[in-house]
């Protein structure tokens, strides 16, 4: 039951097609976070690496790094959130997205998190 769909531990998802990833923020975060403000994302061309900042997002509680779950180029940026940031509140999982990327190394999925583990780690993280 593999849907192409990985989480890291700073709520962040991404969706794998091929070598192409999209990446966004969580709906749990987007909930903690609350009304998205502001997204800065990195340039097309931009390369971003596992575990490493690649932006921010300013909510009207906090300024939080975006860490992304993967390496690779961005490809594109949903620049719709230029204009309309609370996508990010109203759909994480799909309008909401940020950056598209070639991936760069497939294997590191494996160390990323599918829906049902991303899951259980809400539950032990808010216990």
């Amino acid at each position: 039951m593999d849907d192409g769909l990985y989480f890291n531990k700073e709520h962040l998802w991404v969706k794998v097609k091929g070598n192409e990833g999209t990446i966004g923020i969580t709906d749990h975060a987007q909930e903690e976070l609350g009304d998205i403000l502001l997204v800065e994302p990195p340039e097309v061309q931009k390369e971003i690496e596992q575990s490493s900042s690649f932006g921010q997002v300013e909510s009207a509680k906090a300024v939080s790094d975006l860490i992304s779950p993967v390496s690779g180029t961005v490809v594109e940026v949903n620049e719709a959130l230029e204009d309309e940031p609370e996508l990010i509140n109203e759909d994480p999982l799909d309008k909401g997205w940020i950056i598209k990327v070639t991936l760069k190394d497939t294997n590191k999925l494996s160390e990323l998190m599918n829906e049902e583990k991303y899951n259980k780690y809400l539950e032990e993280e808010t216990d």
